[in-house]
Order: structure tokens, then C-alpha cells, then sequence
């Protein structure tokens, strides 16, 4: 009774059948067809010729399903066991749909790339327990196949045209990527830095009181990611501009803002005035040169100029907080 309650739901593989084994080998091939459609579906606008890839795999994967539901039908008839993979112990799962709409597209080859691997070494591991030659002799064949699917991802990029294609939707995406997300939170990353050093340097120098300097950096940080967040969202909903969701952007720029102005907002949690505002001026110099960074990265301005600009509008609105403090 005991061995009955703790024994693990899920069979293995060595346990299935012959024809549970097809029953399985059906319904992964009919899974992974429709993930390789989803696929397509998700990258036809940005990436239409990883689409026009994933949907002829898709069509590739419906023709084993049909090979394997044949052989069923010859050797056990017409009824097909309810057999899917969430019921074998340690058997490849599959990322859900709403995973794969946010997908890129290389991150999508990189998938079917895993997933191919993956049902390889299954219809390897199939034909392996399997005596009928007739099913043994599909199992390989679909075990070959797979495998020539696991390089078709990366061989897509061989040729000329191929690798124009491939090229110039990877920077799509980074286009893409930069617009949506980079651009917007490092705008509020900025923001959130700069605008909150007058206030909170005013309060520091203008009180010495640690926790009422942390209140003010708290309130400007919160109110400036707020303001900036539903700002970004609803300056331009991205379907003229082509910047993505207004949500997702407002998003990025709206948390950045809050962690720009926290960054030196939170030293002061510390008592000690002294040291929560040496600590608070560090924290100001690495969030000024990490915007330099980003800018550098993923905007293509030159470090020297970037970091020259930042740290000169910083340097003066940290100026103006303390002048205004000491007044």
C-alpha cells in the first residue's frame, strides 16, 4: 500500500510498451509541430524567413506524425493511447505558448536546436527497445531526420542569401530590443540619477538628518518613475513609431527611473551622516558611468563623449543641491 502511495506518477520509458512508445512518439511529433507553428507565427512580421524555416519544419513534423499513426494502424489498430511526454519521468518538456510569443528569433532557433537534440536521442533510445524491424526501421529513419532538423537551424545561415536574410533579422531584433527596452529605461535610468540628486543632496546638506534625506530620495525616486513610466506609455502607443509596447515600455522606463533616484537615496538609511553621503556620492559616480556604459553599448556614442556629458549635467545639478542646501 505504501509503495502504491509514493510511487512516482510518471513512467519511465523502460516501462512503455511498443505501442505506447508509438502512442508517445505520435503525440510529441504533434506537439512539436504546433510549437515550430507558434514559432512562426510569433517571428512572421520581425523575422519572416526564421518563420518560413519553422513553418517547413512544422510541415516536415507533420508527416512523421502521419508515418508513426500508419504504423500503429498496421500493427494495433485504429485506438491510440492517451500517451503524451508529462507522463514519462525524464522526458524532454516544451516551453508553453505564452513563453514563446516573446521569443527571438535566435533564441528560437537555439530552442529548436534543443528540441531536435532532444528527439534524437528519444527515437534512439525508441528503436532500441523495439523488435519489430518494420517499426525499428521508422524509429531510426525519424531518429536520422530529427537530427538533420537539430543543424537545419544553423545550417539556414549558409549561403549567400541565407546568411543576408538571417543578418538582417537578427538586427531587427536588436533594433527592436534597443527600442523598446534600452532606450526607454535608459532615458529613466538618467532621469532617475539626475533630476533626484538636486532634492535629495538639498535635503542632506539643508537637514544632516539621514532618515528625512532617505523620505525625500524615497518620494522623488517613486514620483519620478511613476511620472516617467506612464509618460512613456502614453506619449506613443509604438504602432507608428515602431517602439514596441507602450506597457512594456513604460515599464522599462519607469522601474529604471525609480532604481536611478534609490541608488543614492538608499545610503542614508545609514545614521551616520558622514559616511551615508560618502557612500551616497560613490553610488552617484558608478550609476553616472554605467549610463556612460550603456550608452556606449547599445546607442554607438563615443565612451569619452558619452561619459563627458553625463557626468558634467550630473556634476551640476549635484552642485546645485548642495549650494542650495548650504544656502
Amino acid at each position: 500500500m505504501f509503495s502504491r502511495l509514493f510511487r512516482s506518477a510518471k513512467r519511465t520509458l523502460e516501462s512503455l510498451s511498443e505501442q505506447e512508445i508509438l502512442a508517445l512518439a505520435i503525440s510529441s511529433e504533434e506537439d512539436d509541430g504546433r510549437i515550430y507553428l507558434a514559432y512562426a507565427d510569433a517571428l512572421r512580421e520581425s523575422s519572416p524567413h526564421t518563420a518560413g524555416m519553422f513553418e517547413e519544419m512544422a510541415r516536415e513534423e507533420n508527416g512523421h506524425r502521419r508515418m508513426l499513426i500508419d504504423m500503429h494502424v498496421r500493427r494495433f489498430g485504429d485506438r491510440i493511447p492517451l500517451v503524451r511526454r508529462e507522463f514519462v519521468r525524464d522526458f524532454p518538456e516544451r516551453k508553453p505558448d505564452w513563453l514563446i510569443a516573446n521569443m527571438s528569433a535566435q533564441a528560437a532557433r537555439a530552442q529548436a536546436e534543443a528540441m531536435e537534440e532532444a528527439a534524437h536521442r528519444f527515437y534512439l533510445a525508441a528503436a532500441a527497445r523495439t523488435t519489430d524491424a518494420s517499426t525499428r526501421k521508422l524509429l531510426g529513419d525519424l531518429a536520422i531526420a530529427e537530427k538533420s532538423h537539430e543543424g537545419k537551424a544553423r545550417r539556414m545561415g549558409e549561403g549567400e542569401e541565407n546568411r543576408a536574410a538571417i543578418a538582417e533579422e537578427d538586427a531587427a531584433g536588436r533594433r527592436q530590443f534597443i527600442l523598446t527596452y534600452v532606450q526607454p529605461g535608459l532615458a529613466g535610468l538618467m532621469d532617475g540619477s539626475v533630476s533626484t540628486l538636486a532634492p535629495i543632496f538639498a535635503a542632506a546638506f539643508a537637514t544632516q538628518d539621514t532618515w528625512q534625506t532617505f523620505l525625500v530620495g524615497l518620494s522623488a525616486s517613486i514620483g519620478a518613475g511613476i511620472s516617467m513610466g506612464f509618460t512613456e506609455a502614453a506619449h506613443d502607443d509604438g504602432k507608428i513609431s515602431g517602439r514596441g509596447s507602450p506597457v512594456r515600455r513604460g515599464l522599462s522606463s519607469g522601474i529604471m527611473t525609480a532604481i536611478g533616484g534609490l541608488g543614492h537615496a538608499l545610503p542614508y538609511l545609514i545614521p551616520n551622516f558622514v559616511v551615508a553621503t560618502a557612500i551616497a556620492v560613490a553610488v552617484v559616480f558608478v550609476e553616472l558611468w554605467a549610463i556612460a556604459f550603456i550608452q556606449n553599448r547599445f546607442m554607438e556614442t563615443p565612451f569619452l563623449r558619452a561619459a563627458f556629458q553625463v557626468v558634467l549635467g550630473g556634476g551640476l545639478v549635484f552642485a546645485c543641491g548642495v549650494l542650495i542646501g548650504n544656502a
